[in-house]
């Protein structure tokens, strides 16, 4: 096995034929990535040169996060209080003193709502801005073709400029997204092509950062794997499926990328302090977010940092997700709260003090809300109707509250917001225009939040 950052290797003398699958005829390196470098033309210059979407996966409650309701009942308000924020008038639930303390670098949307209460749908919604092609827990596709993410749109935006990173223009920190053990619909290239599905790292605790589609059965450095004559021997013995000379420059590129000491580098969270690594928090989230700060350094152009694989809070090893349908309060004051609240805030005070938030676009946000209403096991349902966000950076200015929950967080009382607002948003801030978009095939659903900026 491979591992970037903190090698573990293993000793083979072959590449087998499931291996070369792996790493010459994946969508990534065979395909994916390798395509989206020969793209050519240019786009409008935006003031986000980069953009890290921070997916909250199961939905945090509102009401315990951002939009606190303290003049609510009991059953409503829960049993948290809530602080002052740097803003003057605005209040947070008190278990956000870090975020609290820097509020004037962000922007809290508090209006978002959105069409389904399941996971996968407004998970598809949520990473694309379009519910078509989405699949629920049923297993039943929604009809349509499956809309690109956030991400892959600005991938091929950044293809035709010119990608400014020697690393692929989109990056998921985090596996791939599940409820009930089926993967969602959405994070990739959609209706674009699999030319525009993100490449995949993930972080582990023990490990360091790993690379999926690297990870090889037997002890092949990168030196080795860009040795020619390795590469051929290797093929040779893999039913001869491809011969090196049909590696057209592109996908020999795009390898290449993967496999380079800058990649290494980039991957490798031993280059950074101690205190950076504590101010960050050890946890896999914590890390994934530093992870994502040396990768905005290196110019990629997108960067999905996911909180979770799973919805549900007990699994993953024990960083699950927000999905709190019991124990919600526990939950929340014991990890959650805390890991979200040092993190993000660490990460935006990093991005600031580097000179690097004026041209990062950060979005904090999960698929939808919970329900206003505690149940009977000291959790809140899903809620599709009213949630929040944090956006920063890439021009936003930061203090200011869009919109307003109505008493009881439930609907939004003004200023009502979607997912392909949000996504509009991110297509303004690096410079896509409509006409842009509309060239790649897209017609876009949602409006700029003009207030933001």
């Amino acid at each position: 096995m491979l591992h970037l950052g903190r090698q573990t290797q293993r000793t083979c003398q072959t590449l087998h034929r499931r291996a070369f699958v792996q790493v010459g005829a994946s969508s990534v390196l065979g395909l994916s990535l390798a395509d989206s470098l020969k793209a050519g033309g240019g786009r409008t210059p935006g003031s986000a040169k980069s953009v890290v979407l921070i997916w909250l996966w199961g939905g945090p409650s509102q009401l315990d996060t951002f939009d606190p309701k303290p003049k609510a009942p009991l059953e409503i308000r829960g049993p948290f209080g809530t602080i002052p924020t740097k803003v003057a008038g605005v209040r947070f639930c008190e278990l956000f003193p870090k975020l609290a303390g820097i509020n004037d670098k962000f922007a809290v949307l508090r209006t978002l709502h959105t069409a389904s209460n399941d996971h996968g749908i407004a998970g598809t919604i949520g990473l694309t801005g379009n519910a078509a092609g989405a699949i629920g827990l049923d297993g039943k596709p929604l009809p349509g073709t499956p809309q690109p993410a956030m991400g892959a749109v600005v991938a091929k935006a950044m293809a035709k400029s010119g990608n400014p990173s020697k690393l692929p223009p989109f990056l998921v920190v985090g596996g791939k997204l599940h409820q009930g053990k089926k993967a969602i619909i959405g994070e990739g290239g959609g209706k674009l092509g699999v030319t525009y599905d993100p490449f995949r790292l993930e972080y582990d605790p023990a490990t360091g950062t790993k690379v999926p589609a690297l990870q090889l059965p037997a002890e092949i450095t990168p030196e080795r794997l860009t040795d020619r004559l390795a590469l051929q021997s290797a093929f040779d013995k893999s039913d001869r499926l491809l011969e090196t000379a049909s590696l057209d420059p592109h996908r020999r590129r795009a390898f290449e990328m993967l496999t380079s000491p800058a990649s290494r580098v980039a991957f490798d969270l031993s280059q950074e302090s101690e205190k950076t690594i504590r101010c960050y928090g050890k946890t896999r989230f914590g890390q994934s977010c530093l992870l994502a700060r040396r990768l905005v350094e290196t110019g990629v152009p997108f960067i999905q940092v996911n909180w979770s694989d799973h919805v549900e809070a007990e699994e993953d090893s024990g960083d699950g997700g927000w999905d709190h349908h019991y124990r919600n309060f526990q939950i929340m004051q014991d990890r959650h709260a805390a890991w979200l609240d040092r993190t993000v805030s660490a990460f935006l005070n990093d991005l600031d003090d580097r000179g690097l938030l004026k041209t990062t676009l950060v979005i904090a946000v999960g698929e939808f809300g919970r329900t206003p209403k505690i149940n009977d096991k000291a959790g809140r349902e899903h809620h599709p109707g009213c949630y929040s966000a944090l956006v920063a950076g890439g021009g936003v200015v930061g203090g200011r509250v869009i919109g307003t929950s109505d008493a009881r967080a439930e609907k939004p009382a003004d200023t009502p917001l979607t997912p392909a607002d949000l996504c509009a948003t991110v297509h303004h801030a690096i410079g896509l225009t409509s006409e842009q978009i509309a060239g790649m095939g897209l017609t876009p659903d949602g409006r700029l939040i003009e207030e933001l900026f």
